[in-house]
């Protein structure tokens, strides 16, 4: 989340878990089939910037957390019948903002965010996300001198850090941040089994001159090499740059290299579109690393944002892979197949670790074109945004058709979120299970309290590919 002074985040929670039967060519060609979505939440207010884990001992474990406003807590909601029924409360009361989770292959779910004074803060469930238990955690700031930063508190004081990332897998849990003095930093501890988890690693950050950047992500390879991604500049409407750094034997004694660049691209990290007129999107660079044993194990993969021509508001969702530990990468793939030149934005990436399937989903605008038609709430194009997905089973050498998954187009500024959409949403995939957490004020179920285009809500579906 990018913190401005003026805003108080009031979200509850949103999560879209989708079913997508087959996923075939038919099924998505343009988008067509339209989704039965489901109002888990039915309750008033705004939420955004949520994130999803799967047990991935008990599959049909699920759990979300998101937003509740500033200095409120973490809206929390939990399911164990593969998301058919869910429970909620509220956990780590005065806590921020900016939950990550993660699992891994004990059955650990972790989280990572932001307390009330926004430094970043860790958490465990061993219960398959009913409950969660603070861990031991400091993030500190390394490194330079304080250099401007444009993440706020309220008293315009520049405090904490901003978007940590998460991941866990072989043996150890690694979170990445961007601090208090702009250097992305990370943290790491072994785990030996069910809430068997070492003391954290001191913050450390990025050695080299572009250590400077933020809306990373950071990815556990398969021998536990570990990658980080950023982008910077972080504010202003691009170009900026697509950095990435290797810790080539993880929990070893190595430490990262200096950050190499990866990708330019024009989506700087405050680029405002029309469907996030308030809240502005970044290139939203994210990984995962395959470490199936599979036919791809050791690839790489990540996604970003591009925008051509630069302020054109045609944001495209853009795949690069690589099979040398980042060493060098393959060329952008665009991913979204629309003929548009309307925006996509906040897209997210998983693999599927049972199969090393790829799936991608984003919000996206191509079906607004400003004439009240389906994917149109007002008439003006390309401020009204529904959810697609895609999946490829070749490496990422090619994806499916696209499948829309929203039933409703949601726009916004009716939302009045503050935090519009937000920086993310949450994706998981895991055996063959689809899972995206993002908002919507369709009211496509007609169960929203607050009425249709009005705040976000939740809306779920269990989801299947096949």
């Amino acid at each position: 989340m990018r913190l401005f002074p003026s805003v108080r985040l009031a979200s509850l929670l949103l999560v879209l878990m989708l079913t997508i039967s087959g996923f075939t060519a038919r099924a998505a060609a343009a988008g067509k089939a339209v989704p039965k979505n489901v109002d888990a939440s039915e309750l008033a207010g705004n939420e955004g910037e949520t994130a999803v884990a799967i047990n991935q001992l008990h599959p049909n474990q699920l759990t979300i957390v998101t937003n509740l406003g500033s200095a409120s807590g973490l809206f929390h909601a939990w399911s164990g019948d593969s998301g058919r029924t869910w429970n909620h409360d509220i956990i780590f009361p005065g806590a921020c903002c900016d939950g990550q989770l993660a699992s891994d292959e004990f059955g650990n779910i972790f989280l990572v965010y932001l307390s009330g004074n926004i430094l970043v803060s860790m958490a465990i469930s061993t219960d398959g996300g009913a409950s969660f238990q603070s861990l031991p955690f400091v993030a500190t700031d390394v490194g330079v001198p304080k250099i401007p930063f444009r993440s706020l508190a309220p008293s315009g004081k520049a405090v904490g850090g901003d978007q940590p990332s998460i991941a866990a897998a072989k043996g150890s849990v690694w979170v990445s941040w961007t601090g208090n003095n702009g250097i992305i930093q990370t943290s790491a501890a072994s785990v030996t089994g069910l809430g068997q988890v070492g003391t954290f690693s001191p913050p450390q950050g990025l050695p080299g001159p572009h250590n400077v950047g933020d809306y990373g992500d950071i990815a556990i390879g398969p021998q536990g090499q570990v990658f980080v991604v950023y982008q910077n500049p972080t504010g202003g409407e691009g170009p900026a740059t697509i950095y990435g750094a290797l810790d080539p034997d993880g929990l070893g004694p190595q430490g990262f290299q200096p950050p190499q660049t990866l990708q330019m691209t024009n989506v700087g990290g405050f680029d405002y579109i029309p469907a996030q007129s308030g809240r502005s999107i970044d290139a939203e660079a994210g990984l995962v690393w395959d470490r199936t044993g599979g036919a791809h194990n050791g690839r790489l993969y990540l996604i970003y944002l591009s925008e051509e021509p630069q302020e054109s508001n045609d944001t495209d969702v853009q795949l690069r892979f690589s099979d040398d530990n980042g060493a060098t990468w393959s060329n952008s793939l665009r991913v979204n197949d629309d003929a548009t030149t309307n925006s996509q934005f906040n897209p997210r990436i998983s693999l599927d670790p049972t199969t090393g399937n790829v799936a991608i989903a984003w919000e996206d605008c191509r079906n607004d074109r400003g004439n009240h038609g389906p994917g149109d709430t007002n008439g003006v194009p390309n401020d009204d945004a529904m959810m697609y997905v895609t999946l490829s089973r070749n490496g990422g050498a090619s994806f499916l058709p696209n499948k829309r998954l929203s039933a409703g187009a949601s726009n916004d500024n009716d939302a009045a979120n503050g935090v519009d959409y937000g920086d993310y949403g949450g994706f998981m995939f895991y055996g063959g299970n689809l899972y995206y957490a993002s908002a919507d004020n369709s009211n496509s179920t007609h169960t929203n309290p607050d009425g249709k285009l009005s705040h976000f809500d939740i809306y779920t579906q269990p989801v299947h590919v096949q």
